[in-house]
């Protein structure tokens, strides 16, 4: 049996699972609408071993999102992951926070583009067929009229994550088919974790950095 804990912080979503054999077993997890993950995080590590019936000991490898994201939520995944690779002397996994998410929804044909997202206008997006195979590497870009086009003049594109509500009004193409409501989760994270540990595809616990796609922006509180 292989325990792997998945942690998922990119997005206002704060989500870990414990799987076995890459399916999941026990999923915690928390969209206030907020970033909760400081307060959360390591508290629904704990529900999710008790849940699964296993001692933090039985854990094989731990598996974090890697982004694109949030910088600070992104952070706080990796530091508390981390954490248990060195405490518990257990590989570190990374997983793509957009192919995760494209997991979070099946389709038989076309494509599904996961977009997270980013500041004003802008999304980070990638592209994957039915088979969650990657069509199109990990972009930064200005949402237009013309976004995508060249698969959507061919094929149904699903869109997926919280960067479909600024898409909706703009792209208006016959093939788009927007899904809401649906946020990177650790849910998804197990097969893919899992297909990582068997083939031993691990990061370098002590060097790992998240995968910000751009440089971190402060900005000031309106409070």
């Amino acid at each position: 049996m292989t325990y792997i804990v998945n942690i998922e912080t990119a997005t206002k979503n704060c989500s870990v699972s414990i799987a076995n054999n890459g399916q999941t077993i026990a999923l915690k997890e928390l969209n206030s609408g907020e970033y909760s993950h400081a307060e959360k995080l390591h508290e629904f590590i704990k529900q999710v071993v008790k849940e699964a019936g296993i001692q933090l000991t039985d854990l094989k490898a731990v598996a974090v999102s890697k982004g694109p994201g949030s910088y600070t939520g992104l952070r706080i995944g990796v530091s508390a992951a981390k954490g248990l690779c060195f405490a518990l002397d257990i590989p570190l996994i990374s997983v793509n926070t957009l192919q995760a998410l494209a997991l979070s929804i099946s389709i038989t044909d076309g494509l599904v583009i996961p977009l997270l997202d980013a500041r004003r206008m802008e999304v980070y997006s990638s592209v994957f067929n039915s088979k969650n195979k990657t069509i199109r590497e990990v972009k930064a870009e200005i949402i237009s009229a013309d976004s995508f086009s060249d698969y959507l003049n061919t094929q149904k594109v699903y869109f997926v994550g919280d960067g479909v509500e600024k898409c909706k009004g703009i792209i208006t193409h016959k093939n788009a088919v927007f899904i809401d409501d649906k946020l990177p989760s650790a849910n998804e994270m197990s097969v893919l974790s899992y297909k990582k540990f068997k083939i031993n595809n691990m990061e370098n616990v002590a060097y790992f950095e998240p995968f910000y796609l751009k440089d971190f922006v402060a900005i000031k509180s309106k409070k």
